[in-house]
Protein backbone atom coordinates (compact mmCIF):
# COMPACT_ATOMS: atom_id res chain seq x y z
CA UNK A 1 0.00 0.00 0.00
CA UNK A 2 1.25 3.26 -0.84
CA UNK A 3 0.38 6.12 1.64
CA UNK A 4 -0.29 9.45 0.03
CA UNK A 5 0.92 12.68 1.77
CA UNK A 6 0.54 16.07 1.42
CA UNK A 7 2.40 19.33 2.86
CA UNK A 8 0.14 21.70 4.45
CA UNK A 9 2.55 25.22 4.57
CA UNK A 10 6.45 25.54 4.34
CA UNK A 11 6.61 28.10 6.56
CA UNK A 12 8.49 25.77 9.49
CA UNK A 13 12.37 25.06 8.85
CA UNK A 14 11.71 21.00 9.01
CA UNK A 15 9.15 21.03 5.97
CA UNK A 16 12.40 20.16 3.81
CA UNK A 17 13.27 17.52 6.06
CA UNK A 18 9.99 15.49 6.09
CA UNK A 19 9.72 16.31 2.36
CA UNK A 20 13.21 14.36 2.30
CA UNK A 21 11.99 11.41 4.20
CA UNK A 22 9.14 11.13 2.62
CA UNK A 23 10.63 10.94 -0.23
CA UNK A 24 13.09 8.53 0.47
CA UNK A 25 10.24 6.22 1.73
CA UNK A 26 8.96 2.99 -0.77
CA UNK A 27 5.94 2.74 0.85
CA UNK A 28 4.66 6.82 0.57
CA UNK A 29 3.97 9.45 -1.99
CA UNK A 30 4.66 12.76 -1.32
CA UNK A 31 1.60 14.38 -3.53
CA UNK A 32 1.81 17.67 -3.00
CA UNK A 33 2.26 21.00 -1.36
CA UNK A 34 -0.57 24.11 -0.24
CA UNK A 35 -0.71 26.96 1.03
CA UNK A 36 -2.76 29.99 1.66
CA UNK A 37 -2.26 33.64 1.01
CA UNK A 38 0.54 35.71 0.75
CA UNK A 39 2.46 32.20 0.97
CA UNK A 40 1.31 30.28 -1.93
CA UNK A 41 4.10 31.56 -4.26
CA UNK A 42 6.61 30.22 -1.49
CA UNK A 43 4.47 27.04 -1.71
CA UNK A 44 5.00 26.68 -5.53
CA UNK A 45 8.91 26.92 -5.51
CA UNK A 46 9.02 24.34 -2.35
CA UNK A 47 6.94 22.21 -4.67
CA UNK A 48 9.64 21.98 -7.22
CA UNK A 49 12.42 21.72 -4.93
CA UNK A 50 10.51 18.54 -3.58
CA UNK A 51 9.68 16.94 -6.81
CA UNK A 52 6.10 17.23 -6.61
CA UNK A 53 3.22 19.17 -7.21
CA UNK A 54 1.80 22.52 -5.40
CA UNK A 55 -1.94 22.04 -5.31
CA UNK A 56 -5.01 24.24 -3.75
CA UNK A 57 -5.91 23.21 -0.32
CA UNK A 58 -9.24 21.28 -1.00
CA UNK A 59 -7.52 19.55 -3.94
CA UNK A 60 -4.38 18.43 -1.87
CA UNK A 61 -6.89 17.04 0.80
CA UNK A 62 -8.89 15.52 -1.50
CA UNK A 63 -5.91 13.14 -2.78
CA UNK A 64 -4.05 12.73 0.48
CA UNK A 65 -4.51 9.80 3.04
CA UNK A 66 -2.59 12.37 5.52
CA UNK A 67 -0.94 15.91 5.57
CA UNK A 68 1.96 17.18 7.60
CA UNK A 69 1.45 20.79 8.96
CA UNK A 70 4.19 22.95 8.92
CA UNK A 71 2.93 26.58 9.29
CA UNK A 72 3.33 29.20 11.70
CA UNK A 73 2.43 28.02 15.36
CA UNK A 74 -0.91 30.08 15.23
CA UNK A 75 -2.24 28.91 11.82
CA UNK A 76 -1.80 25.36 13.05
CA UNK A 77 -5.42 25.09 13.84
CA UNK A 78 -6.81 26.23 10.58
CA UNK A 79 -5.33 23.54 8.78
CA UNK A 80 -6.11 20.78 11.17
CA UNK A 81 -9.81 22.31 10.69
CA UNK A 82 -9.30 21.46 7.37
CA UNK A 83 -7.86 18.12 7.38
CA UNK A 84 -10.43 17.37 9.69
CA UNK A 85 -13.17 18.32 7.67
CA UNK A 86 -11.62 15.84 4.59
CA UNK A 87 -11.06 13.41 7.05
CA UNK A 88 -7.48 13.46 6.02
CA UNK A 89 -5.27 12.28 9.46
CA UNK A 90 -2.76 14.87 10.52
CA UNK A 91 0.92 15.20 11.91
CA UNK A 92 1.51 18.99 13.20
CA UNK A 93 4.58 20.33 13.35
CA UNK A 94 5.58 21.24 17.13
CA UNK A 95 4.40 23.10 19.28
CA UNK A 96 0.52 21.84 18.81
CA UNK A 97 -0.55 24.93 19.70
CA UNK A 98 0.26 28.58 21.10
CA UNK A 99 -2.15 27.82 23.82
CA UNK A 100 -3.54 24.84 25.90
CA UNK A 101 -7.04 25.50 25.09
CA UNK A 102 -6.12 25.80 21.02
CA UNK A 103 -4.36 22.28 21.86
CA UNK A 104 -7.39 20.86 23.16
CA UNK A 105 -9.32 22.45 21.12
CA UNK A 106 -7.48 20.94 17.98
CA UNK A 107 -7.24 17.20 19.61
CA UNK A 108 -11.51 17.82 19.99
CA UNK A 109 -11.78 18.62 16.61
CA UNK A 110 -9.81 15.66 15.63
CA UNK A 111 -11.62 12.96 17.95
CA UNK A 112 -14.81 14.28 16.57
CA UNK A 113 -14.10 13.74 12.85
CA UNK A 114 -12.19 10.18 13.25
CA UNK A 115 -8.96 11.13 12.12
CA UNK A 116 -5.48 10.64 14.35
CA UNK A 117 -3.40 13.73 15.41
CA UNK A 118 0.09 13.37 15.77
CA UNK A 119 2.28 15.85 17.14
CA UNK A 120 7.05 16.57 15.63
CA UNK A 121 8.61 15.41 18.38
CA UNK A 122 11.16 13.45 16.14
CA UNK A 123 13.98 13.14 19.31
CA UNK A 124 11.51 10.17 20.27
CA UNK A 125 12.91 8.43 17.51
CA UNK A 126 17.10 9.53 18.29
CA UNK A 127 18.88 5.96 19.05
CA UNK A 128 20.34 7.39 22.53
CA UNK A 129 16.92 9.03 23.70
CA UNK A 130 15.65 5.19 23.07
CA UNK A 131 19.03 3.74 24.09
CA UNK A 132 17.87 6.13 27.99
CA UNK A 133 14.39 4.76 27.87
CA UNK A 134 15.20 1.75 27.76
CA UNK A 135 17.96 1.85 30.52
CA UNK A 136 15.49 3.25 32.69
CA UNK A 137 12.63 0.11 32.09
CA UNK A 138 15.48 -1.85 33.28
CA UNK A 139 16.47 -0.11 36.43
CA UNK A 140 19.87 0.30 35.50
CA UNK A 141 19.87 3.81 37.24
CA UNK A 142 18.11 2.79 40.38
CA UNK A 143 15.23 5.70 41.56
CA UNK A 144 15.68 8.62 39.41
CA UNK A 145 16.95 11.69 41.41
CA UNK A 146 17.59 14.49 38.94
CA UNK A 147 17.42 15.61 35.41
CA UNK A 148 19.08 17.80 33.25
CA UNK A 149 18.60 19.21 29.30
CA UNK A 150 19.24 21.36 27.04
CA UNK A 151 18.05 22.45 23.73
CA UNK A 152 20.28 25.36 22.81
CA UNK A 153 20.28 26.42 19.26
CA UNK A 154 20.48 29.47 16.75
CA UNK A 155 17.92 31.99 16.92
CA UNK A 156 15.75 31.52 13.38
CA UNK A 157 14.28 34.39 13.36
CA UNK A 158 11.33 35.31 10.67
CA UNK A 159 7.63 34.39 12.64
CA UNK A 160 9.50 32.55 15.11
CA UNK A 161 10.26 35.80 16.63
CA UNK A 162 6.57 36.97 16.25
CA UNK A 163 4.73 35.94 19.17
CA UNK A 164 1.58 36.58 17.25
CA UNK A 165 2.51 34.09 14.75
CA UNK A 166 4.27 32.15 17.16
CA UNK A 167 3.17 32.76 21.35
CA UNK A 168 6.84 33.23 22.62
CA UNK A 169 10.41 32.96 21.47
CA UNK A 170 12.73 30.05 22.81
CA UNK A 171 10.53 28.70 25.73
CA UNK A 172 7.65 27.06 23.61
CA UNK A 173 10.01 26.51 20.14
CA UNK A 174 12.98 25.14 21.67
CA UNK A 175 11.94 23.28 25.48
CA UNK A 176 8.61 21.47 24.16
CA UNK A 177 11.72 19.13 22.75
CA UNK A 178 13.62 17.75 25.89
CA UNK A 179 10.12 18.35 27.93
CA UNK A 180 8.75 15.67 25.67
CA UNK A 181 11.62 13.12 25.54
CA UNK A 182 11.14 13.53 29.63
CA UNK A 183 7.87 12.76 30.30
CA UNK A 184 8.00 10.02 27.71
CA UNK A 185 11.05 8.40 29.42
CA UNK A 186 9.85 8.68 33.05
CA UNK A 187 6.40 8.44 32.70
CA UNK A 188 5.87 11.26 34.87
CA UNK A 189 3.96 15.07 34.28
CA UNK A 190 5.98 18.09 35.41
CA UNK A 191 4.28 18.98 38.37
CA UNK A 192 5.74 22.40 39.00
CA UNK A 193 7.96 24.86 37.05
CA UNK A 194 10.17 28.47 38.02
CA UNK A 195 11.32 30.10 34.80
CA UNK A 196 13.69 32.51 33.95
CA UNK A 197 13.69 34.21 30.72
CA UNK A 198 15.36 37.16 28.76
CA UNK A 199 16.69 38.49 25.64
CA UNK A 200 20.57 39.06 25.57
CA UNK A 201 21.71 37.34 22.45
CA UNK A 202 19.78 39.06 19.91
CA UNK A 203 17.79 42.40 19.21
CA UNK A 204 13.99 40.62 18.82
CA UNK A 205 10.68 41.13 20.82
CA UNK A 206 10.51 38.11 22.31
CA UNK A 207 12.96 35.91 24.55
CA UNK A 208 16.05 34.18 23.30
CA UNK A 209 17.32 33.05 27.16
CA UNK A 210 15.14 30.70 29.28
CA UNK A 211 16.05 28.20 32.10
CA UNK A 212 13.02 26.35 33.57
CA UNK A 213 13.42 25.04 37.16
CA UNK A 214 10.98 22.04 37.15
CA UNK A 215 9.79 19.31 39.97
CA UNK A 216 7.69 16.05 38.41
CA UNK A 217 5.05 14.60 40.17
CA UNK A 218 7.21 12.01 41.50
CA UNK A 219 9.39 14.47 43.19
CA UNK A 220 12.28 14.29 40.77
CA UNK A 221 14.26 17.92 40.12
CA UNK A 222 14.57 19.00 35.98
CA UNK A 223 16.48 21.51 34.83
CA UNK A 224 16.30 22.54 31.47
CA UNK A 225 18.41 25.23 29.59
CA UNK A 226 16.04 25.72 25.80
CA UNK A 227 18.17 29.17 24.53
CA UNK A 228 18.55 30.31 21.38
CA UNK A 229 22.46 31.09 22.25
CA UNK A 230 24.39 29.48 19.70
CA UNK A 231 25.78 32.31 17.42
CA UNK A 232 25.16 32.36 13.57
CA UNK A 233 28.85 31.97 12.75
CA UNK A 234 28.39 28.33 15.01
CA UNK A 235 30.09 25.11 13.49
CA UNK A 236 26.32 23.50 14.28
CA UNK A 237 22.90 24.47 14.50
CA UNK A 238 22.64 23.62 18.55
CA UNK A 239 22.05 20.53 20.21
CA UNK A 240 20.10 18.16 22.57
CA UNK A 241 21.17 16.64 25.47
CA UNK A 242 20.12 14.85 28.67
CA UNK A 243 21.37 13.94 32.23
CA UNK A 244 19.18 11.30 33.92
CA UNK A 245 21.02 10.59 37.27
CA UNK A 246 20.10 7.83 39.43
CA UNK A 247 21.12 6.18 42.85
CA UNK A 248 22.54 3.72 40.93
CA UNK A 249 24.08 4.97 38.15
CA UNK A 250 24.05 8.45 35.80
CA UNK A 251 22.99 8.11 31.67
CA UNK A 252 24.01 11.13 29.33
CA UNK A 253 22.35 11.18 26.32
CA UNK A 254 23.86 13.75 23.12
CA UNK A 255 21.32 13.81 20.11
CA UNK A 256 23.88 14.63 17.78
CA UNK A 257 27.00 14.16 18.86
CA UNK A 258 27.66 11.76 16.19
CA UNK A 259 29.77 14.95 13.92
CA UNK A 260 32.57 15.67 12.26
CA UNK A 261 34.86 18.21 11.94
CA UNK A 262 34.71 19.49 8.62
CA UNK A 263 37.45 22.61 7.71
CA UNK A 264 37.38 24.02 4.19
CA UNK A 265 39.58 26.46 2.71
CA UNK A 266 36.92 28.73 1.78
CA UNK A 267 35.06 31.56 3.15
CA UNK A 268 31.52 29.61 2.92
CA UNK A 269 32.11 28.42 5.87
CA UNK A 270 35.29 28.10 6.93
CA UNK A 271 34.70 25.28 9.81
CA UNK A 272 31.72 23.56 10.48
CA UNK A 273 30.33 20.13 12.23
CA UNK A 274 28.59 17.56 9.97
CA UNK A 275 26.35 15.21 11.58
CA UNK A 276 26.29 11.58 10.10
CA UNK A 277 23.94 10.08 12.63
CA UNK A 278 20.77 8.50 12.08
CA UNK A 279 18.39 11.17 11.35
CA UNK A 280 15.02 11.08 13.92
CA UNK A 281 13.20 13.00 10.89
CA UNK A 282 12.99 9.74 9.15
CA UNK A 283 12.07 7.47 12.01
CA UNK A 284 9.25 10.19 13.07
CA UNK A 285 7.89 10.82 9.26
CA UNK A 286 7.85 6.55 8.73
CA UNK A 287 6.07 6.51 12.29
CA UNK A 288 3.29 8.51 10.51
CA UNK A 289 2.95 7.23 7.02
CA UNK A 290 2.62 3.36 9.24
CA UNK A 291 -0.01 4.80 11.20
CA UNK A 292 -1.51 5.90 8.29
CA UNK A 293 -1.60 2.47 6.51
CA UNK A 294 -2.73 0.82 9.98
CA UNK A 295 -5.50 3.24 11.14
CA UNK A 296 -3.26 3.85 14.54
CA UNK A 297 -2.07 6.51 16.23
CA UNK A 298 1.24 8.06 15.68
CA UNK A 299 3.70 7.72 18.61
CA UNK A 300 3.27 11.20 19.84
CA UNK A 301 -0.05 12.03 20.20
CA UNK A 302 -2.17 15.47 20.26
CA UNK A 303 -3.61 14.74 23.18
CA UNK A 304 -0.31 13.76 24.73
CA UNK A 305 1.28 16.98 23.65
CA UNK A 306 -1.98 19.64 25.34
CA UNK A 307 0.12 18.86 28.66
CA UNK A 308 3.88 20.29 27.08
CA UNK A 309 1.97 23.57 26.50
CA UNK A 310 0.72 23.26 29.95
CA UNK A 311 4.00 23.61 31.08
CA UNK A 312 4.97 26.27 28.48
CA UNK A 313 1.81 28.32 29.81
CA UNK A 314 2.97 27.93 33.50
CA UNK A 315 6.65 28.62 32.46
CA UNK A 316 5.75 32.05 30.93
CA UNK A 317 3.20 32.97 33.97
CA UNK A 318 6.37 31.71 36.32
CA UNK A 319 8.93 34.51 34.50
CA UNK A 320 6.11 37.34 35.03
CA UNK A 321 5.36 36.87 38.27
CA UNK A 322 8.87 35.73 39.02
CA UNK A 323 7.71 32.41 41.53
CA UNK A 324 7.24 29.10 40.74
CA UNK A 325 3.44 28.10 39.21
CA UNK A 326 1.40 24.95 39.43
CA UNK A 327 1.04 23.42 36.03
CA UNK A 328 -2.01 22.02 35.27
CA UNK A 329 -2.00 18.89 33.12
CA UNK A 330 -5.17 16.84 31.76
CA UNK A 331 -4.88 13.12 32.43
CA UNK A 332 -2.95 11.41 29.12
CA UNK A 333 -1.55 8.18 28.83
CA UNK A 334 1.85 8.47 27.91
CA UNK A 335 2.65 5.64 25.14
CA UNK A 336 5.63 3.26 26.16
CA UNK A 337 6.37 2.03 22.86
Amino acid sequence: MTVRIGICSTRHLHADSYAASLNDLSDAELVGVTDVGDQVDNARVKADEYGTDYLEPNELLTKADGVVVCSTNADHVAWVNRAADAGVDVLCEKPLAPTVAEAQEMVNICREAGISLGVAMPLRFSQPVRNAKTAMENGVLGELKFLSGTNRGQMPGGWFVDSEASGGGAVIDHSVHILDIVRWITGEEVQEVYAETDTRFHDIPVEDVNLLSMTLTDGTEFVLDGSWSKPDEWDFWGDATLRLVGTEGVVSVDCFDQKIKQTRDSDDPGIQSVYWGSNPDEGLVADFVSAVAENRSPLKTGADAVNDIAVVEAAYESAEQTKAIIVETTETTVPTN
